[in-house]
């Protein structure tokens, strides 16, 4: 016999947000058999952030980069490096909280331990078809 009760409202979404713990960042950053790269990108639906942990080895670089649209806050887990911009270098340390603003130009080089740290920025949003301007 089909059941007859109403339904909740939490059971008419079929996919509603809830709190949770995604990844531990101190388990990505130690597994070696991933040398470089994202360790972990968040792939949550319907979500309003990007989030991604990048591991750098040792000495390796982010090549210099404007991001236009997009502020950045940029979370060292692991390691150590620089991160440069036309007004200087700032040393990047474990802990350490970084602000990329939007309209900035920089690159990350890791220290001498290798690097890893957690990107955070509001979603960019999808790729959509159609006419260029002037078309």
């Amino acid at each position: 016999m089909p059941d007859e009760s109403p339904k909740g409202p939490a059971e008419l979404q079929p996919e509603h947000p809830t709190v949770r713990v995604l990844v531990d960042v101190h388990e990505l950053v130690e597994d070696s058999l991933v040398p470089s790269g994202a360790r972990w990108t968040l792939a949550e639906p319907g979500r309003q952030l990007d989030a991604n942990l990048i591991h750098l080895p040792a000495g390796q670089r982010v090549d210099t980069h404007t991001e236009p649209d997009l502020d950045v806050v940029l979370i060292v887990i692991a390691g150590g490096g620089i991160v440069g911009s036309p007004d200087g270098d700032q040393v990047l340390a474990d802990g350490n909280i970084v602000w990329l603003p939007r309209s900035t130009t920089r690159n990350i080089t890791a220290g001498k331990n290798g690097l890893s740290y957690l990107t955070v920025h509001r979603r960019r949003p999808g790729l959509q078809i159609g006419k260029r301007p002037g078309q």
